[in-house]
């Protein structure tokens, strides 16, 4: 069912809101039966399909009413099934269509061919990063505003690592001193610590002593707390031993899994939902390429070359060291085990910091977490996570499509967090700091990650991808699974069997960290 929401474009009395509803179908007031809206005032109408805008949207489109005498906005969250097609048959039609949609960029080729998004070349004014241009560009042209984003990232307990951190730095501090000492006792001195001892020896025969005279009763009485062991660890020094502890590698995850004095609550190091491409893909978004920088070129087409197949290579291994059982796993049930303190580290998208912030505030979880770049696989080969941008379109239909523009910029120019605040979605634009940098750690590995390709002759690669990757951890084949892939993808877009060559099988090695 639909839901609609009117937005007009002068601030009514409280007392009038209701008949005003009423009566703004007709075009009427509720004093004189005089027009509210003035002949001249052009309607711009927004379509949406994610319910959890409507509160920010309704304010942002108050927002611009005010600021225009000649035009008003009217909202409208719809249904996201069918989407393109409704928009279509209504400008077709001319039955209240949208001069806006917000839509995610992998329809953009779809919407242009249609004549559903128009070029938009004014972007001054407007910060975005080359994946944010990318994601709404087709055949060297812009086709929408980027608006807000999803993609993925390493998300880490910053507790657990603190506490490691200590734990080496005090080692460390330990080891210092065994060191002086046993110098001390090669040069033929007796170390400060060892006539200390004597001291206390004698003093503790005093103490027993009068120890033994006192009542039973103050056998109740405790001791006093100790010192904090760590209490001579800044938390400066704590800060950068953390830093130095992020992983850069996932072998470093690995190195760090082997070396690592686990608390009891850990059940696992790494944990990731390995049945969804959208946590897996940073595996091969490096060396796999579907259409190009902006996912448009359908001459470009390579999923199947060594780099890819070594990298797949190193995913299947990683079975052998987090066994994750992909029958059982979902996104869900990670981000409740890493909410939980069962892991350490996992892959996660930007509403893991709401998912994690709501389960502290009730209680339910006692750790300071962080965001980081998402790590290379090894010395040799890098990652690269997936994006996915919601943007803002012009409808070619639209019989304002000048106005629509200037809607449509409004939106995308928002230069504070209230979207964030309000919806939970994060800006597309680069243009503010976030008071959480969890979320600006999102932001920057948006600014590098890889567009969803917009391509309608690949529309179900995603789905092929998905399961050769299930097929890979299962043991399949690298070599042929990704060959395969390739055959598939370009018989589908060329409409020809393809045979390819054979490469070389994966030579990458994983070896468990001593």
């Amino acid at each position: 069912m639909k839901v609609k929401f009117r937005i007009v474009g002068a601030v009514l009395a409280t007392a009038l809101v209701a008949a005003a509803v009423y009566y703004a179908r007709s075009g009427q007031s509720t004093a004189d039966n005089t027009p509210i809206f003035e002949a001249n005032k052009t309607t711009i109408r927004l379509w949406y399909t994610d319910e959890v805008l409507t509160d920010y949207l309704t304010g942002k489109a108050v927002e611009f009413n005010n600021m225009n005498n000649n035009a008003r906005v009217e909202l409208e969250c719809v249904s996201g099934l069918e989407y393109l097609e409704n928009i279509g048959k209504a400008s077709v039609e001319n039955e209240n269509f949208p001069d806006v949609f917000i839509t995610t960029h992998d329809c953009l080729e779809k919407a242009y061919l249609a004549g559903l998004a128009c070029e938009v070349s004014d972007m001054e004014g407007l910060s975005y990063s080359d994946s944010a241009l990318n994601a709404v560009s087709y055949k060297g042209k812009y086709i929408a505003y980027p608006y807000y984003f999803e993609t993925s990232s390493l998300l880490y307990n910053k507790t657990y690592l603190a506490d490691e951190a200590k734990a080496e730095l005090q080692a460390e501090i330990d080891a210092a001193e065994g060191e002086a000492a046993q110098a001390e006792i090669d040069a033929g001195n007796t170390p400060e610590e060892d006539k200390t001892t004597e001291e206390s020896s004698e003093n503790s025969e005093n103490v027993e002593a009068a120890g033994s005279e006192k009542d039973e009763g103050m056998d109740d009485i405790q001791p006093e707390a100790s010192e904090d062991e760590y209490s001579d660890i800044s938390q400066e020094q704590i800060d950068e031993k953390v830093a130095s502890m992020l992983p850069s590698t996932i072998e470093d995850v690995l190195l760090f899994a082997d070396n690592y004095n686990a608390p009891e609550a850990v059940e696992s190091v790494f944990e990731w939902d390995v049945t969804d491409i959208f946590y897996n893909y940073f595996f091969v978004g490096n060396y796999i390429n579907l259409g190009g920088a902006a996912g448009d070129d359908i001459s470009q087409i390579d999923v199947y070359n060594e780099n890819a197949i070594n990298c797949m290579s190193f995913y299947q291994q990683l079975n052998q060291f987090f066994a994750i059982d992909e029958e059982v796993v979902t996104y869900d049930h990670v981000m409740q085990d890493f909410i939980d303190g069962k892991t350490v580290f996992t892959v996660a998208t930007t509403d893991a910091v709401a998912k994690i912030e709501e389960a502290k505030a009730n209680g339910e979880c006692n750790f300071e977490y962080g965001v980081t770049t998402m790590p290379a696989l090894n010395s040799n080969y890098g990652t690269r996570t997936m994006s996915v941008t919601n943007c803002l379109v012009v409808n070619g239909f639209s019989d304002h499509i000048e106005k629509a523009k200037e809607f449509a910029k409004f939106l995308a120019g928002e230069k504070t967090d209230d979207m964030y605040k309000s919806s939970g979605k994060l800006l597309a634009s680069q243009s503010l700091t976030y008071e959480n940098d969890s979320l600006n750690s999102f932001v920057s590995v948006y600014a590098n990650s890889v567009p969803m390709p917009k391509l309608m002759a690949t529309s179900n690669f995603w789905v092929q991808l998905e399961i050769a990757f299930a097929n890979i951890w299962d043991g399949a084949g690298v070599n042929d699974t990704l060959k395969t892939l390739s055959e598939n993808v370009k018989l589908q877009i060329n409409g020809e069997v393809v045979e390819e060559e054979r490469l070389p099988d994966p030579t990458v090695i994983i070896t468990d960290a001593e």
